[in-house]
C-alpha cells in the first residue's frame, strides 16, 4: 500500500540566503526523478531550518508504474534474408531488447520490439533515488570536510529516511541513514527516534524546533508583530530580513529592546541600516511614520533569560549607533562639495582613472542624455550640480562604515548643506534601482544621473573585455542595463542607445575606429538581451517579441510600445488581418534587386490599386511614426491586406520580362520595407 517517504539532511548551519533556493531545488529534483523512477505520489513538500532540509514525499506508490515500449529496430531488408529467417542483426536487437526474434513485429518496412517492463518494487529503488537526489543538489558555495572527497553546502552529520515506518538504507559522505532525528542544538535532545512523518514534526516541536519555515514565518511575524501594538507602535518588517531570519532560527522568539533617544537626531537610514543590514533587527515606527527608539529580535530559542539576551542586543547596538553617531558628526564638519576632489585618491577601474574622472564624465554625459532625451532645459542646473555631487559621499566616514548609505547619505548631508532639495533628492535617486523590485527615480533629475551613471558603468566595464558571462556578474551589469531600459520606459524617453553609447565611448577615451565599432555592437547586442527579458517578464508573446526586435530600433521605449501595440486586441486583430499577406510580399521581395518602381510598367488594374493603397498607407503610416501610434499603423497595414491578396491572384510576379517582374517585386519590396518599419511580420506565430 501506499507510503509516505521522509528524508531529512542534518547538517552544520547552512547560510540563510541559502536555504529558499536549496528547498526549492529539493523539490524540482525529486519531483524529476521520481517521475524519471515511473513512483506516483499525491504531493511532494519541503520544509527546513539552518540545520536541516527535509522532503516530504506523500503516499508514494509501493510499486512503479509498468512501462510498455515499442521499440524500432533495423529495416526488414537488413532483419530478414532471403528465406524469411531473422539475421544476425535481427537476432542481436531481439537480444539487446530482452526477446525473441520470433517475437518481433514488423511495421512501416522496419522490425519493432514490444518490451514489458513490469514495475519494481518502490523500496527496492529508494535507497540509490535518495543517494542520487542528494549528490544532485548544487549550491552558490560548496566546501569538502574532513577527508572526503564529496562538496556539500555545510558537513552532513545525520540522515533520516524512511519509507512509512522502515529504514530506507544508504550512506553518503560515511553518514548512513537511520530513523533517528536532533532536536534543537542547544534546547533539544539528540538521537530521537522517528516512526513517521507526523510523528517527525511533533518529536523536533517538542525537542524545540519548528522544523515547517511556513509556520516559523508566521510565528515570527505575529510575535514581532504583537511586541511592536504593546510598545505603541509598528514594526518596520523588510520582506527580504524576515525571509533570512526565517532560516537564522529554528525555534523563533521574538524580543524588544531600547536605545537611547539622543540617536534619534541622527538620520533614519543611518539608524535603519546598522539596525537591520548588520544586527538583523526590525525597526519600529509610531502613527507618523518617524522612527521609535525601539527594535525587535528574533531568538532562537524559548522564553528564558530574555532580559540577559535584550540587554546584549542593546549593548552590541548601542555601539553601532555611536559609531553611526561619531561618522555623522565628523562628516558634518565639511561640506559635502568640498570632497570631490577626494575622489581623485579612489581609482574607479584599472585603466579607466579615479572616481573623480568619472564624476567629471558622468557631468558631461548626464548633459548628452537629458539633450538626447528631450528634457526640460529647466532642469539642466540641477542635473549639473547633483551629477557634480553625485559621489562625494563615497568618500565620507559613515558611507565607508556603512556602505548600504551611498547615497542616502549624499542626500542628507547635501540637505545639511543647504543645496537645492532636487539636488540632494537626485544624488540619493540616481543610484535607482538597486535591486530587482526597487523602485525607479521619480524626478528628472535622478533619472538622467542614474542613466548616465549605469551607463558609464556599462560601457566603461565591457570596454575591458568583463562581459558578464554565464552566471557571472560581478559589477551587476545585467542589473544596470534593466534599471536604464526600465526608467526609459517609465519616463517616457525616446532614445537612441547607439547615440547614448558613442557618446559614452568618445568620454572614456576609445580612439581605435575598429575598438569602438566592436564595442559598439557588443554593447548594444548586450542591451537587446534585456529588452527582450524586459518584455518577456511582461508576458509579451515570444513571436511578438522576435518580431519587434527584428525591426531593429534601438529604442527601449519605441521596441516597448511597438510590443504593447501588438499584444493590445486591436493590435493583435488587424496582425492577424495582415500577417499572411505580408508574410507572402516579404518572401517574394526577397528577390528584388531594384527599390525604384514605375508606375508606367503596371500591366493589370491590380497593381495600380495596391500601388496607391501603398502611398496612402505610406503617408498615414509615416505620420503615425512621428506620434509612435503603433496600434493606428498596423491597423493601416490590415488596410492594405485585402489589395495585397487581390494582387496575387490577379498577378503572376515572377513573369519572363525582366523589367515588368522586377517592378512587381520593386513594389513588394516597398510594402516590406513598411512593415518592418513595425515588426517583422514573418516571426509572427498563427494558429
Amino acid at each position: 500500500m501506499p507510503q509516505d517517504i521522509l528524508l531529512e539532511i542534518g547538517t552544520e548551519e547552512i547560510p540563510a540566503k541559502f536555504m529558499p533556493g536549496a528547498l526549492e531545488q529539493l523539490g524540482a529534483i525529486a519531483r524529476e526523478k521520481f517521475a524519471a523512477h515511473r513512483i506516483a505520489y499525491q504531493e511532494i513538500a519541503t520544509m527546513g531550518t539552518p540545520r536541516r532540509m527535509t522532503l516530504i514525499v506523500r503516499q508514494a506508490a509501493d510499486f512503479q508504474s509498468d512501462k510498455r515500449s515499442e521499440n524500432k529496430g533495423p529495416a526488414v531488408k537488413i532483419a530478414y534474408d532471403a528465406t524469411g529467417n531473422p539475421t544476425k542483426a535481427a537476432q542481436g536487437f531481439a537480444r539487446g531488447q530482452g526477446v525473441e526474434a520470433a517475437q518481433l513485429i514488423v511495421k512501416d518496412g522496419y522490425v519493432y520490439a514490444l518490451v514489458e517492463e513490469i514495475g519494481r518494487e518502490v523500496r527496492t529503488l529508494l535507497p540509490e533515488l535518495l543517494g542520487d537526489l542528494i549528490h544532485a543538489l548544487n549550491f552558490p558555495k560548496t566546501m569538502h570536510w574532513a577527508n572526503l572527497d564529496m562538496k556539500f553546502v555545510r558537513p552532513i552529520r545525520w540522515l533520516l529516511a524512511l519509507y512509512g515506518t522502515e529504514i530506507i538504507p544508504f550512506t553518503v559522505a560515511t553518514v548512513s541513514s537511520a530513523n533517528i532525528t536532533c532536536g534543537h542544538r542547544f534546547l533539544g535532545q539528540n538521537n530521537i527516534i522517528v516512526t513517521g512523518v507526523e510523528d517527525y514534526i511533533e518529536k523536533l516541536r517538542a525537542s524545540s524546533v519548528i522544523v515547517d519555515q511556513t509556520e516559523r514565518r508566521q510565528m515570527i511575524r505575529e510575535q514581532i508583530e504583537k511586541l511592536a501594538k504593546e510598545q505603541g507602535g509598528a514594526a518596520d518588517i523588510d520582506a527580504d530580513l524576515l525571509e533570512e531570519v526565517v532560516y537564522l532560527v529554528e525555534y523563533p522568539t521574538a524580543l524588544c529592546g531600547r536605545f537611547e533617544e539622543k540617536y534619534l537626531a541622527l538620520p533614519k537610514e543611518a539608524i535603519i541600516t546598522p539596525m537591520r543590514e548588520h544586527q538583523r533587527y526590525f525597526p519600529v515606527l509610531n502613527e507618523n511614520g518617524a522612527l521609535l527608539p525601539l527594535f525587535i529580535t528574533v531568538r532562537n530559542g524559548g522564553s528564558e533569560h530574555l532580559d540577559i539576551v535584550r540587554h546584549g542586543n542593546e549593548r552590541v547596538l548601542r555601539a553601532r549607533l555611536a559609531d553611526a553617531r561619531f561618522f555623522f558628526e565628523e562628516d558634518r564638519k565639511l561640506p559635502l562639495a568640498s570632497r570631490v576632489d577626494k575622489l581623485k585618491t579612489i581609482v574607479f577601474q584599472e585603466g579607466l582613472g579615479t572616481l573623480y574622472d568619472k564624476t567629471v564624465r558622468l557631468q558631461w554625459m548626464a548633459e548628452m542624455v537629458a539633450f538626447e532625451a528631450g528634457e526640460d532645459k529647466k532642469v539642466l542646473p540641477v542635473i549639473k550640480r547633483a551629477a557634480h555631487l553625485a559621489k562625494a559621499d563615497l568618500v565620507t566616514g559613515m558611507v565607508c562604515e556603512f556602505t548600504e548609505l551611498q547615497g542616502v547619505m549624499g542626500r542628507e548631508y547635501a540637505l545639511c548643506d543647504g543645496e537645492n532639495a532636487a539636488v540632494a533628492e537626485a544624488i540619493f535617486e540616481h543610484y535607482l534601482p538597486r535591486f530587482a523590485g526597487d523602485v525607479l527615480p521619480g524626478a528628472a533629475a535622478g533619472r538622467i544621473i542614474g542613466i548616465a551613471d549605469k551607463l558609464d558603468n556599462i560601457t566603461a566595464t565591457i570596454s575591458r573585455g568583463l562581459m558578464p558571462t554565464g552566471s557571472q556578474d560581478p559589477y551587476a551589469l545585467r542589473r544596470q542595463a534593466l534599471g536604464i531600459i526600465n526608467i526609459l520606459i517609465s519616463a517616457g524617453y525616446y532614445v537612441s542607445l547607439a547615440a547614448l553609447i558613442n557618446h559614452m565611448i568618445d568620454l572614456l577615451g576609445i580612439k581605435e575606429t575598429d575598438r569602438k565599432e566592436k564595442l559598439l555592437v557588443d554593447i548594444l547586442d548586450f542591451f537587446r538581451l534585456r529588452i527582450k527579458n524586459v518584455l518577456a517578464e511582461h508576458n509579451v508573446r515570444y513571436d511578438i517579441v522576435d518580431a519587434v526586435m527584428a525591426a531593429g530600433s534601438d529604442d527601449p521605449l519605441d521596441t516597448w510600445q511597438r510590443a504593447a501595440a501588438m499584444s493590445s486586441d486591436a493590435g493583435q486583430q488587424a496582425t492577424e488581418k495582415a500577417v499572411r499577406a505580408f508574410t507572402r510580399a516579404g518572401n517574394l521581395a526577397k528577390n528584388c534587386t531594384t527599390e525604384k518602381i514605375e508606375p508606367s510598367l503596371f500591366a493589370v488594374e491590380a497593381e495600380h490599386a495596391l500601388y496607391n493603397a501603398y502611398c496612402d498607407a505610406n503617408a498615414s503610416i509615416q505620420t503615425k511614426l512621428a506620434s509612435h501610434d503603433y496600434v493606428g499603423i498596423l491597423q493601416d497595414m490590415a488596410e492594405l491586406a485585402a489589395p495585397i491578396d487581390l494582387f496575387f491572384t490577379a498577378v503572376m510576379v515572377m513573369v519572363e520580362d525582366v523589367d515588368v517582374r522586377n517592378n512587381r517585386l520593386a513594389l513588394l519590396k516597398a510594402i516590406t520595407n513598411l512593415a518592418v518599419q513595425t515588426a517583422d511580420f514573418s516571426k509572427i506565430v498563427t494558429v
